[in-house]
Protein backbone atom coordinates (compact mmCIF):
# COMPACT_ATOMS: atom_id res chain seq x y z
CA UNK A 1 0.00 0.00 0.00
CA UNK A 2 1.74 3.34 -0.74
CA UNK A 3 1.71 6.02 2.23
CA UNK A 4 0.79 9.30 1.21
CA UNK A 5 3.75 11.47 0.77
CA UNK A 6 4.71 14.19 4.19
CA UNK A 7 4.43 17.83 3.64
CA UNK A 8 7.10 19.93 3.86
CA UNK A 9 7.34 23.46 4.23
CA UNK A 10 10.16 25.94 6.24
CA UNK A 11 12.04 28.87 5.79
CA UNK A 12 14.81 29.87 3.82
CA UNK A 13 16.63 33.12 4.69
CA UNK A 14 20.55 34.02 5.53
CA UNK A 15 20.90 34.06 8.28
CA UNK A 16 18.23 32.01 9.81
CA UNK A 17 19.00 30.55 13.15
CA UNK A 18 17.02 33.39 15.37
CA UNK A 19 13.74 32.64 13.51
CA UNK A 20 11.02 31.55 15.45
CA UNK A 21 8.71 30.37 12.67
CA UNK A 22 9.83 26.84 13.24
CA UNK A 23 8.76 27.31 16.86
CA UNK A 24 5.53 28.59 15.90
CA UNK A 25 4.55 25.78 12.86
CA UNK A 26 6.06 23.06 14.61
CA UNK A 27 2.93 24.02 17.50
CA UNK A 28 0.57 24.30 15.11
CA UNK A 29 1.67 21.21 13.34
CA UNK A 30 1.81 18.89 16.82
CA UNK A 31 -1.64 20.69 17.86
CA UNK A 32 -3.41 19.67 15.07
CA UNK A 33 -1.84 15.92 14.65
CA UNK A 34 -0.56 16.73 10.93
CA UNK A 35 2.03 14.75 9.71
CA UNK A 36 4.30 17.29 8.26
CA UNK A 37 7.63 19.19 9.07
CA UNK A 38 9.00 22.43 8.96
CA UNK A 39 12.44 23.37 8.85
CA UNK A 40 14.90 26.49 8.46
CA UNK A 41 16.92 26.82 6.07
CA UNK A 42 20.14 28.84 5.84
CA UNK A 43 20.27 29.99 1.83
CA UNK A 44 23.18 31.75 0.58
CA UNK A 45 22.06 33.74 -2.45
CA UNK A 46 23.65 32.33 -5.25
CA UNK A 47 22.36 29.15 -4.25
CA UNK A 48 18.99 30.47 -4.01
CA UNK A 49 16.99 29.63 -7.49
CA UNK A 50 18.39 26.35 -7.54
CA UNK A 51 17.62 25.82 -3.81
CA UNK A 52 13.76 26.43 -4.74
CA UNK A 53 13.67 24.26 -7.81
CA UNK A 54 14.84 21.52 -6.08
CA UNK A 55 12.53 21.96 -3.13
CA UNK A 56 9.17 20.84 -5.06
CA UNK A 57 10.97 17.62 -5.99
CA UNK A 58 11.94 16.97 -2.49
CA UNK A 59 8.45 16.84 -1.05
CA UNK A 60 8.40 20.57 0.06
CA UNK A 61 4.82 22.36 -0.59
CA UNK A 62 6.29 26.03 0.07
CA UNK A 63 8.43 28.16 2.27
CA UNK A 64 8.47 31.34 4.03
CA UNK A 65 10.85 33.74 2.80
CA UNK A 66 12.83 36.31 5.35
CA UNK A 67 15.93 38.86 4.87
CA UNK A 68 17.55 38.85 2.71
CA UNK A 69 15.45 37.03 -0.56
CA UNK A 70 12.26 38.76 0.29
CA UNK A 71 12.33 40.76 -2.70
CA UNK A 72 15.18 38.51 -4.69
CA UNK A 73 12.58 35.41 -4.83
CA UNK A 74 10.39 37.12 -6.83
CA UNK A 75 12.50 36.76 -10.01
CA UNK A 76 11.79 33.09 -9.78
CA UNK A 77 8.11 33.02 -8.94
CA UNK A 78 5.71 31.85 -12.11
CA UNK A 79 2.66 33.54 -10.21
CA UNK A 80 2.79 36.67 -8.51
CA UNK A 81 -0.55 37.34 -6.08
CA UNK A 82 -1.40 41.57 -6.52
CA UNK A 83 -0.53 42.30 -2.78
CA UNK A 84 3.07 41.06 -3.56
CA UNK A 85 3.30 43.27 -6.54
CA UNK A 86 2.18 45.89 -4.67
CA UNK A 87 4.17 45.52 -1.70
CA UNK A 88 7.43 44.69 -4.33
CA UNK A 89 8.32 41.42 -2.14
CA UNK A 90 7.33 37.64 -0.92
CA UNK A 91 7.04 36.16 2.49
CA UNK A 92 5.14 33.10 1.54
CA UNK A 93 5.89 30.85 -1.45
CA UNK A 94 3.14 27.89 -2.63
CA UNK A 95 4.71 25.03 -4.69
CA UNK A 96 2.22 24.04 -6.81
CA UNK A 97 1.82 20.80 -9.40
CA UNK A 98 5.33 20.15 -11.59
CA UNK A 99 6.58 22.76 -9.64
CA UNK A 100 5.55 26.26 -10.25
CA UNK A 101 6.05 28.69 -7.72
CA UNK A 102 3.16 31.20 -6.10
CA UNK A 103 4.90 34.32 -4.14
CA UNK A 104 2.61 35.97 -1.65
CA UNK A 105 3.22 38.46 0.67
CA UNK A 106 1.19 38.36 3.81
CA UNK A 107 2.70 41.00 5.96
CA UNK A 108 0.54 43.17 5.53
CA UNK A 109 -2.72 40.94 6.61
CA UNK A 110 -0.95 39.83 9.46
CA UNK A 111 -0.29 43.52 10.67
CA UNK A 112 -3.75 44.51 10.04
CA UNK A 113 -5.17 41.35 11.81
CA UNK A 114 -2.71 42.01 15.03
CA UNK A 115 -3.56 45.08 15.27
CA UNK A 116 -7.67 44.47 14.96
CA UNK A 117 -6.64 41.63 17.59
CA UNK A 118 -4.90 43.68 20.07
CA UNK A 119 -7.20 47.05 19.43
CA UNK A 120 -10.78 46.14 19.06
CA UNK A 121 -11.83 49.35 19.13
CA UNK A 122 -9.41 50.91 16.36
CA UNK A 123 -11.53 52.62 13.54
CA UNK A 124 -9.22 52.72 9.88
CA UNK A 125 -11.57 56.14 9.70
CA UNK A 126 -10.76 57.26 13.02
CA UNK A 127 -7.97 59.28 11.92
CA UNK A 128 -4.35 59.19 10.58
CA UNK A 129 -1.68 56.98 11.05
CA UNK A 130 1.88 57.97 11.70
CA UNK A 131 4.27 55.18 10.45
CA UNK A 132 8.01 54.95 11.08
CA UNK A 133 9.90 53.63 9.02
CA UNK A 134 10.39 53.57 5.20
CA UNK A 135 11.52 49.36 4.71
CA UNK A 136 10.08 46.72 3.33
CA UNK A 137 7.76 46.28 6.22
CA UNK A 138 6.64 49.70 6.22
CA UNK A 139 5.51 49.12 2.14
CA UNK A 140 3.01 45.78 3.88
CA UNK A 141 2.23 48.06 6.32
CA UNK A 142 1.23 51.44 4.44
CA UNK A 143 -0.39 49.20 1.85
CA UNK A 144 -2.65 47.25 4.72
CA UNK A 145 -3.79 50.67 6.30
CA UNK A 146 -4.33 52.59 2.79
CA UNK A 147 -6.87 49.00 2.01
CA UNK A 148 -8.45 49.22 5.07
CA UNK A 149 -9.10 52.78 4.83
CA UNK A 150 -6.96 55.50 7.06
CA UNK A 151 -7.87 58.38 5.52
CA UNK A 152 -3.99 59.67 5.66
CA UNK A 153 -0.38 57.95 6.50
CA UNK A 154 1.69 60.31 7.75
CA UNK A 155 5.51 58.54 6.88
CA UNK A 156 8.30 59.69 8.73
CA UNK A 157 11.57 58.00 7.52
CA UNK A 158 15.76 58.61 8.74
CA UNK A 159 16.76 59.12 5.13
CA UNK A 160 13.17 60.89 3.75
CA UNK A 161 14.19 60.19 0.00
CA UNK A 162 13.06 56.78 0.81
CA UNK A 163 10.08 57.76 1.82
CA UNK A 164 9.16 59.98 -0.61
CA UNK A 165 10.16 56.71 -3.03
CA UNK A 166 7.40 54.94 -1.19
CA UNK A 167 4.63 57.93 -1.77
CA UNK A 168 5.40 58.31 -5.12
CA UNK A 169 4.03 54.20 -5.20
CA UNK A 170 1.31 54.37 -2.99
CA UNK A 171 -0.16 57.90 -4.08
CA UNK A 172 -1.94 61.21 -2.64
CA UNK A 173 -2.84 59.70 0.90
CA UNK A 174 0.54 59.36 2.07
CA UNK A 175 2.18 62.54 3.12
CA UNK A 176 6.19 62.35 3.92
CA UNK A 177 7.36 64.75 7.22
CA UNK A 178 11.02 64.95 8.17
CA UNK A 179 12.52 62.47 10.79
CA UNK A 180 12.65 65.70 13.42
CA UNK A 181 9.08 66.19 13.01
CA UNK A 182 7.81 63.11 13.53
CA UNK A 183 7.88 63.36 17.41
CA UNK A 184 5.28 66.65 17.02
CA UNK A 185 2.87 64.76 14.40
CA UNK A 186 2.14 62.05 17.26
CA UNK A 187 -0.43 64.07 18.54
CA UNK A 188 -2.26 64.32 15.38
CA UNK A 189 -2.09 60.51 15.08
CA UNK A 190 -5.27 58.26 15.67
CA UNK A 191 -2.67 54.91 15.13
CA UNK A 192 1.43 55.35 15.39
CA UNK A 193 3.12 52.25 14.21
CA UNK A 194 6.72 51.37 14.18
CA UNK A 195 8.37 49.37 11.60
CA UNK A 196 11.95 50.47 12.41
CA UNK A 197 14.42 48.17 13.92
CA UNK A 198 15.25 51.09 16.28
CA UNK A 199 14.17 49.87 19.93
CA UNK A 200 15.01 46.30 19.18
CA UNK A 201 17.48 44.49 21.66
CA UNK A 202 20.90 45.08 20.80
CA UNK A 203 19.69 48.39 18.70
CA UNK A 204 19.61 52.21 19.07
CA UNK A 205 16.66 53.33 20.88
CA UNK A 206 13.80 55.12 18.91
CA UNK A 207 15.03 58.32 19.00
CA UNK A 208 11.57 60.29 18.52
CA UNK A 209 9.63 61.88 21.31
CA UNK A 210 6.53 60.68 22.67
CA UNK A 211 5.26 63.83 24.53
CA UNK A 212 2.26 63.94 22.32
CA UNK A 213 0.91 60.65 23.19
CA UNK A 214 -2.67 60.75 24.57
CA UNK A 215 -5.43 57.87 25.50
CA UNK A 216 -7.35 58.27 22.00
CA UNK A 217 -4.12 56.84 20.77
CA UNK A 218 -3.71 53.44 18.99
CA UNK A 219 0.48 52.70 19.36
CA UNK A 220 1.55 49.14 18.01
CA UNK A 221 5.39 48.49 17.62
CA UNK A 222 6.84 45.50 14.77
CA UNK A 223 9.67 45.09 17.08
CA UNK A 224 8.60 41.92 19.19
CA UNK A 225 12.12 41.57 21.15
CA UNK A 226 11.60 43.06 24.02
CA UNK A 227 7.59 42.54 23.74
CA UNK A 228 7.01 45.91 25.50
CA UNK A 229 9.71 48.24 23.72
CA UNK A 230 10.40 51.83 24.74
CA UNK A 231 7.46 53.16 22.24
CA UNK A 232 4.79 50.66 23.82
CA UNK A 233 5.96 51.61 27.13
CA UNK A 234 5.36 55.26 26.20
CA UNK A 235 2.01 54.47 24.75
CA UNK A 236 1.20 52.41 28.25
CA UNK A 237 2.27 55.15 30.41
CA UNK A 238 0.14 58.43 28.19
CA UNK A 239 -2.89 55.66 28.87
CA UNK A 240 -2.50 54.36 24.90
CA UNK A 241 -4.17 51.21 23.48
CA UNK A 242 -0.77 49.23 22.90
CA UNK A 243 -0.23 46.55 20.87
CA UNK A 244 3.25 44.05 20.54
CA UNK A 245 4.85 43.36 17.48
CA UNK A 246 4.58 39.68 18.18
CA UNK A 247 1.37 39.01 16.96
CA UNK A 248 2.29 40.05 13.53
CA UNK A 249 4.73 37.29 13.19
CA UNK A 250 2.12 35.05 14.60
CA UNK A 251 -0.88 36.46 12.41
CA UNK A 252 1.48 36.49 8.78
CA UNK A 253 1.78 32.80 9.07
CA UNK A 254 -1.56 31.47 9.03
CA UNK A 255 -2.78 31.99 5.34
CA UNK A 256 0.73 29.67 4.45
CA UNK A 257 0.29 27.43 6.72
CA UNK A 258 -3.61 26.65 6.01
CA UNK A 259 -2.64 26.43 2.11
CA UNK A 260 0.17 23.78 2.96
CA UNK A 261 -1.14 21.73 5.39
CA UNK A 262 -4.68 22.16 5.05
CA UNK A 263 -5.77 23.19 8.60
CA UNK A 264 -6.30 27.12 9.32
CA UNK A 265 -4.27 27.64 12.46
CA UNK A 266 -5.66 29.44 15.63
CA UNK A 267 -3.85 32.09 17.47
CA UNK A 268 -4.44 31.77 21.14
CA UNK A 269 -2.09 31.83 24.35
CA UNK A 270 -0.51 28.36 23.53
CA UNK A 271 0.54 29.74 20.28
CA UNK A 272 2.46 33.28 21.61
CA UNK A 273 3.37 30.70 24.20
CA UNK A 274 5.44 28.51 21.55
CA UNK A 275 6.97 31.18 19.72
CA UNK A 276 8.28 32.84 22.75
CA UNK A 277 9.95 29.71 23.89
Amino acid sequence: MTQPRIPLAGVIGSPIAHSRSPLLHGHWLRTYGIRGHYIPMDVHENDLERVLRTLPAMGFVGVNVTVPHKEKVMAFADQITDRAILIGAANTLIFRNAGSILADNTDGYGFIENLRSGAPDWRPEAGPALVLGAGGAARAVISSLVDAGVPEVILSNRTRLRAERLKADFGHRIRVIDWVQAGSAVKDAALVVNTTSLGMSGQPPLSVQFDGLHPGIVVTDLVYTPLETGLLAAGRKAGCTTVDGLGMLLFQAVPGFERWFGTRPEIDEATRAAALK
